[in-house]
């Protein structure tokens, strides 16, 4: 999600986030497929938000504080009078910004959200007022996870939000959301002038969202149903300069408002080891895509380095009944820790999965990033170990999942025991949670007594991790492509 400012060299941004999407037609299953990572500097814990009814007069408080990069002040925003039941990934940690914040996840309805970095040029962000005020990008995520129904209106509710309050930058972001029909890019921007911009994905298309990006965009939108924006949005870039109508080139969102730079393009720009082109054609390249193979690219060591704090895929589609809907999540970043299976109707999240205090509490994501610097004493030799356990251990819960959980869970509702299926999805993936954590456990126990003996352990030199002869310092799995067979890496 956020990007680091300040890269005119524009190689790799220090935090940010990933967003996969997959178009149904492209799927094994005939389903949306969605998955990404968050890449904030405080760990990520999952959390679950039941439905709730709000008085007539409720309000939640938006925006950014003094302390933000772009210096803001909070205000209050009416509240709906019902929100729908979501789970999302949450953290605390983005100065100005107050916690808890969330950065992606799914409703009761089915729409899935993530929320993605993406930069502006200067010129806007220079324009952002001081105080700014206004929605920021952790409320955008959340009211839609809140209050849509499908997609198309979670797109509504951002621009209508950023019409009625403003939006609060810390230099531009997106978000990619999904129903079971479609998906949408939706581009934010700095300055204070209730700029927005979103294009629809359809079922043959794939999009990687590293930063977010929408490029050619039809001056006459408002009559389209593929594209929204706000009323402004072309005629302030022809205002200041940034695109003629009366020349030769289309009008192209990114080249009016994203970054101004020769090295830095829409689908090659901002990435760190992969641009977001490669990893699209990756992701084209398994068509028909299944969530195992969703979950081997949200994994893909050229990106799932030291800086995911969770992994998420999730297949968003319409399921007999919505507890049925099913979240895959990865404690930390899923190159070091297994994705676990989370079915919407579970009753709650065990506390070494949620928010924690790491003195009194065992958390998952601190034990799996012990797993992922063990494995950087030797990388070639350890994650491939590694990777074998988690995918045997993510095929045995999907084949419990779609076999007797699913079935049986079925048959409890249809009967109208909710509670009862509730219970039992509850269990079953509170059960597969604790099956990693051991995992896990094990494997840092382990590692440790392997590299020890076998004195392959790499002591830190200075800031780094090891040395794989590239001097990285976040990805100590740097080179190795998980398309290519070990011998040939």
């Amino acid at each position: 999600m956020l990007p680091l400012l300040g890269l005119l060299g524009l190689a790799a941004p220090a935090t940010a986030s990933y967003a996969f999407y997959v178009g149904k037609n492209l799927t094994e299953s005939g389903h949306v497929l969605l998955g990404g990572t968050g890449e904030e500097v405080s760990s990520h814990w999952l959390q679950l938000f039941p439905a709730q009814d709000h008085p007539s007069n409720a309000t939640i408080t938006v925006g950014v504080t003094q302390d933000a990069s772009y210096p803001g002040k909070l205000i209050t925003i009416p509240q709906v009078n019902h929100t729908w039941r979501y789970m999302s990934m949450e953290y605390s940690d983005f100065e100005g910004f107050p916690a808890p914040l969330t950065n992606g996840g799914l409703n009761e309805k089915g729409v899935a959200v993530r929320d993605v970095w993406a930069s502006n040029r200067d010129e806007l962000t220079e324009m952002t007022p001081n105080p700014q005020t206004g929605v920021q990008y952790s409320d955008l995520a959340r009211i839609v996870m809140e209050r849509a129904s499908t997609a198309r209106e979670g797109v509504e509710i951002i621009g209508d939000l950023i019409k009625k309050h403003g939006f609060a930058t810390y230099g531009g972001n997106s978000h990619l959301i999904a129903d079971k029909v479609e998906g949408w890019v939706v581009w934010e921007f700095a300055g204070g002038e209730k700029l927005w911009a979103a294009e629809q994905l359809g079922p043959d298309v794939v999009r990687v969202s590293y930063p977010g990006y929408i490029e050619e965009f039809p001056v006459d939108f408002a009559g389209s149903r593929d594209y929204m924006g706000s009323e402004n949005l072309v005629d302030f870039a022809v205002a200041q300069g940034w695109w003629d109508p009366d020349g030769d080139e289309p009008f192209n969102v990114f080249k009016a408002y994203g970054v101004q730079c020769d090295s830095y393009h829409a689908r090659t720009g901002g990435f760190k080891y992969m641009s977001q082109a490669a990893l699209e054609n990756a992701t084209l390249a398994m068509v028909p895509v299944t969530e195992k193979d969703l979950m081997k690219r949200v994994r893909d060591p050229r990106i799932c380095d030291d800086q995911p704090g969770y992994g998420q895929v999730i297949r968003v589609y319409e399921p007999e009944d919505p507890d049925l809907y099913l979240i895959w999540n990865a404690a930390t970043g899923s190159v070091a820790a297994p994705f676990v299976p989370w079915y919407l109707g579970v009753e709650d999240v065990p506390p070494e999965f949620g928010q924690h205090r790491y003195l009194t509490t065992v958390f998952a994501g601190r034990v799996f990033k012990r797993v992922l610097y063990y494995m950087c004493s030797a990388p070639k030799r350890f994650l491939p170990l590694v990777t074998d356990m988690y995918t045997s251990f993510e095929e045995e819960s999907a084949a419990a999942a779609t076999t007797w959980v699913e079935t049986a869970a079925k048959m409890l509702l249809e009967a109208g025991d909710r509670d009862a299926a509730r219970k039992m999805l509850t269990f079953f993936s509170h059960t597969r949670a604790y099956k990693s954590l051991e995992i896990g456990k094990t494997l840092t126990d382990a590692l440790d007594g392997y590299i020890k003996l076998s004195g392959v352990w790499q002591t830190p030199k200075g800031d780094l991790i090891n040395e794989m002869g590239s001097n990285e310092r976040m990805n100590c799995l740097t080179g190795i492509n998980p398309d290519k067979p070990a011998d040939q890496q």
